[in-house]
């Protein structure tokens, strides 16, 4: 069993908090963070057993290194936070945009550089993206593009920081999250049938998924899709 910290960066929500619920219920000690510190404390709390939480913003990656700057080693760490954001070109917010692009990039970016002194040479690094990376949408201008640099991301850390090993998911809609659980009965029809599987994908799998990519020592420099064959219609 790894005796490190698994840290969830994004881990109040969503998959994210999933995924460091189930570390948590394996008896690792966790820890979650969120935009601010009430939340993120709010979240350990319900995930249980050896959870804490870190507030602070991505957006704003100045104040990163402080707020991390108590956590002890790492085996895994997981940047899952996302915000949604739909910008036309058209009708464009720059202001959007930069949030976007700080918060996915260049936040990531630093937190692993200020959690690079407790990531050992067995630790894993994974970064999840999304399919807005190859299914681009109206709107989707700045997602899209993040989403592509998370993959590009992560081929030059595995360079940066051999032998640690970094990895990226690419979710697609995942049927019983938070998100998407409660879209309408046509729209959720659309997206099954145009899923080969027949269903969408489900947060346990994304979990299944995550954790072989963190687990699995044999696994580095992965850009995975996991979208019940999506992408193939």
């Amino acid at each position: 069993m790894a005796t490190g910290n698994v840290v969830v960066v994004g881990g109040t929500q969503g998959l994210g908090r999933e995924l460091a619920q189930s570390y948590a219920d394996g008896g690792h000690d966790v820890v979650v963070t969120g935009r601010d510190q009430a939340r993120a404390n709010a979240a350990a709390s319900e995930i249980g057993r050896n959870t804490r939480g870190i507030g602070f913003d991505l957006a704003k990656p100045h104040s990163i290194a402080d707020s991390l700057a108590d956590v002890g080693d790492v085996d895994y760490l997981v940047l899952a936070a996302i915000e949604r954001d739909v910008n036309k070109v058209g009708e464009y917010d720059i202001d959007g945009a930069l949030r976007l692009v700080t918060l996915k990039l260049v936040g990531y970016t630093e937190v692993i550089h200020a959690l690079m002194p407790r990531l050992g040479d067995e630790s894993a690094i994974l970064i999840f993206g999304g399919l807005a990376r190859d299914r681009p949408y109206p709107g989707s201008t700045t997602v899209t593009t993040v989403n592509g640099g998370v993959t590009s991301l992560v081929r030059t850390l595995v360079i940066e920081l051999a032998p640690t090993r970094v990895n990226a998911l690419h979710p697609a809609i995942v049927g019983d999250s938070p998100q998407w659980r409660d879209m309408p009965p046509e729209r959720l029809e659309a997206l099954v049938q145009r899923t080969p599987l027949g269903r969408l994908v489900t947060m346990a799998e994304i979990v299944s998924a995550s954790r072989f990519l963190l687990e699995n020592e044999a696994i580095n420099g992965i850009n995975l899709v996991v979208d019940g064959g999506w992408t193939c219609v």
